[in-house]
């Protein structure tokens, strides 16, 4: 199990469009990953999962990943909110 702290610095916050984005990356990873926020936890290849936790500007949130690729998930999914999904 591989993890990662990051914040949120999208002035949206991950909604919508940005949430489309990480989903769709994190769906090209084998392995299961998820995104915790004040101790809740979702599927990261759950677009109402991912929602629902309701991520806004600032917050920060752990991106956590188990399976063959977890670090790599971790990196770039971690790199993709902290750039501002450039």
């Amino acid at each position: 199990m591989y993890m990662k702290e990051v914040v949120v610095q999208n002035q949206v916050g991950l909604h919508a469009r940005p949430a489309t984005f990480f989903i769709q990356k994190a769906n090209e990873y084998k392995s299961s990953i998820w995104v915790e926020k004040d101790n809740r936890r979702v599927n990261a290849k759950s677009l109402l999962g991912v929602l629902s936790l309701g991520i806004t500007k600032g917050l920060a949130i752990t991106i956590i990943a188990e399976g063959a690729d977890e670090e790599t998930a971790v990196s770039e999914l971690a790199e993709l909110i902290s750039t501002n999904f450039a």
